[in-house]
């Protein structure tokens, strides 16, 4: 059973953390699709705050006797997966980034045998 503190730490949080996303989009200071993620577990962070019979049942059916070492469980899980998803997004980044400074230093030495 979760415990009210428990309870009233995750809505807190969870409610803090929407509202830090929604300040960012509204200053435009990140994208839209990027603060997706972080809504959506603050979301189910309050509906297990709310309903904590879901998290008891969650924590009950993968074999997880607290349900609070179940709540931490999933959102290291759900961090190590977003974190995985960086790792990718940041690999695909650098490559590209690679690919226009080689693209620029072609254009670079293409521009300077046309002057000399």
């Amino acid at each position: 059973m979760m415990t009210t503190t428990l309870r009233i730490a995750l809505i807190l949080v969870s409610v803090a953390t929407m509202v830090l996303m929604m300040r960012k989009i509204r200053q435009s200071k990140v994208q839209i699709e990027s603060t997706i993620f972080w809504i959506v577990l603050a979301f189910v962070l309050v509906i297990y705050s709310i309903f904590p019979s879901a998290a008891d049942f969650c924590a009950r059916l993968l074999g997880i006797y607290s349900t609070a070492n179940f709540l931490f469980l999933f959102a290291i899980f759900v961090l190590i997966v977003k974190v995985f998803y960086m790792t990718i997004h940041i690999s695909q980044l650098e490559s590209r980034i690679r690919e226009l400074v080689q693209q620029m230093a072609l254009e670079e030495k293409k521009h300077e045998e046309e002057n000399s």
